[in-house]
């Protein structure tokens, strides 16, 4: 019989290595069917080059939606083959954008992706209702973050759309979250309602929403998911920071869901984030029929790529259970 090995040379197995952002997301897609996605005026190298990564990455079919000649120029400055993808040629961004919309709402393409035009100029195709994309619930933009400093990915919500949310789209945009949530695997996502201070102030009306929001949700108007609010952003993202200001509550310090104020508080603290925070983004509209990815003509291909992810999931989910 032979000796044990002495145990001092005995190496115990390599661990798998720990997949966070955009390489978890890719690896929980892998087996998924890729979907038919409509690339809106994808004409500068970086839009082009991600809806191409998203190719490859098995997660789309694209079809790219712009005028032919910008999109040749496009591809020839990325070194980029065309041959082989379905172009429809437009003679501007305006019109790719409502051939796009067309497309979704005959049911030619599963999903939208933005490239290089305005955001406005996408949605201006998408919102009206003779588009045929609105649904029940207001169109809602979440972005879906990770960063080294917090425990769980989680979602900023809305911080691309609607600019000054009345109470009625701050309930729409909190079931549009909780939906994302539970396509992305959280049964029972933790809903932060964010204001400056975590007590209801008569003169702070975003302390007044965060109220009436848990309230709607205690009604069962908003169910499937867990509301606290108004939550200032250290009690919801630290349990430190909640248990030495007295806050018992089952979302602070653990939030799966930051629904910010306004667009602009939430676009800041998006971007504060991802630029100094060194956070994975992605970001996807939700409340029309089909997935939007609504990225920024600053994003990376890498942030593109996790937003495509996403919207394959939505795609997938779509198909069982219509918007």
């Amino acid at each position: 019989m032979s000796r044990s090995q002495p145990a001092s040379t005995v190496r115990a197995p390599s661990a798998p290595p720990v997949l966070r952002g955009v390489e978890r997301l890719i690896a929980h897609v892998r087996s998924m069917e890729p979907v038919r996605m409509a690339v809106v005026h994808p004409c500068d190298a970086l839009s082009l080059a991600g809806a191409i990564d998203a190719r490859d990455a098995g997660i789309i079919r694209p079809v790219l939606v712009a005028p032919r000649a910008r999109l040749q120029a496009a591809a020839a400055e990325a070194g980029i083959d065309l041959d082989g993808i379905p172009c429809i040629d437009v003679p501007h961004s305006h019109a790719a954008a409502e051939e796009a919309a067309a497309m979704a709402s005959r049911g030619e393409v599963d999903a939208l992706m933005k490239g290089s035009l305005h955001s406005d100029e996408l949605m201006g195709a998408i919102v009206p209702t003779a588009a045929g994309l609105r649904t029940r619930r207001r169109i809602t933009h979440c972005f879906v973050m990770e960063t080294a400093a917090y425990p769980r990915p989680f979602i900023i919500t809305d911080a691309a759309i609607n600019i000054a949310p009345t109470l009625e789209d701050k309930a729409d945009i909190v079931r549009n979250a909780i939906d994302l949530a539970h396509v992305l695997g959280v049964a029972e996502p933790k809903v932060a309602i964010l204001a400056a201070v975590e007590t209801v102030n008569s003169r702070m009306p975003s302390t007044l929403d965060a109220a009436a929001l848990c309230k709607m949700a205690d009604r069962g108007q908003i169910t499937g998911g867990l509301l606290d609010g108004p939550l200032a952003f250290d009690n919801a993202v630290s349990p430190e920071a909640a248990r030495v200001k007295g806050i018992v509550s089952a979302v602070a310090g653990q939030a799966d869901i930051l629904v910010v104020p306004d667009l602009e508080s939430g676009n800041m603290l998006a971007k504060q984030l991802e630029y100094m925070g060194h956070a994975d983004s992605a970001g996807i509209v939700l409340g029309a029929r089909v997935p939007v990815v609504l990225t920024s003509r600053s994003d990376s291909r890498r942030s593109r790529l996790a937003s495509c992810a996403i919207a394959l999931m939505l795609a997938h989910h779509y198909r069982t259970s219509p918007p």
